[in-house]
């Protein structure tokens, strides 16, 4: 499988030459291909796949590509990345547009990422916690003020059934900017009534 993958690196790196010097890493399972430290490819089981971007999207689900996979801890997580088939690879100019795309796009989400914290920078947030929201498909600090602690807790919960009423308080706690213990008593017993409702509710 290694000398497949290899093979279709070498041939994605004479294909989309023009993008610039091209270099690959293991990642996932699989390699990924970058251009100046910017991943907009990965090779998996000898097959490319192309990060998704605003160009592009319509044309992968328009033609029902297949989407990348791969497992961590027994779970199956869904990248956003779409395998290039055959007819594909014999439209060099259709591929290298949406090679293009998805290298500007990845260098467009870098640029933003830098400029914005980590989740793991805000108060009571580890990077343990951190993994869990990115996987829940909560990646940055403007999504989790986006969907508040409530809703984020119960996209946690829906992937974990053992967390409690205090990963709640840590969200609402990192919402504020503030550690979970400072949040103010009122809105502490809010969140832990309607936390302790909910999993009564939701109880098995």
């Amino acid at each position: 499988m290694k000398k497949r993958s290899y093979a279709r690196i070498h041939q994605s790196k004479e294909c989309l030459s023009s993008l610039g010097d091209i270099s690959y890493r293991s990642l996932f399972g699989g390699y990924s291909l970058t251009v100046e430290n910017v991943v907009f490819a990965m090779v998996s089981e000898g097959e490319l796949y192309l990060r998704a971007c605003e160009q592009s999207e319509v044309y992968f689900v328009k033609r029902e590509s297949a989407p990348l996979v791969y497992n961590k801890r027994g779970r199956t997580i869904e990248l956003n990345y779409y395998r290039i088939d055959e007819e594909l690879w014999r439209d060099q100019e259709k591929l290298l547009q949406l090679s293009t795309g998805a290298l500007f796009s990845a260098r467009r989400e870098k640029s933003r990422q830098k400029a914005q914290k980590r989740l793991k920078d805000l108060p009571n947030l580890t990077h343990n916690l951190e993994m869990m929201l990115w996987e829940a498909g909560i990646a940055d600090v403007r999504t989790l003020h986006a969907y508040g602690a409530k809703r984020s807790w119960i996209k946690l919960r829906n992937r974990n059934k053992r967390l409690g009423v205090q990963v709640l308080l840590a969200l609402a706690g990192a919402i504020c900017g503030i550690h979970e213990a400072a949040l103010p008593a009122a809105t502490r017993r809010e969140l832990v009534e309607w936390g302790h409702l909910y999993q009564q509710r939701h109880m098995r």
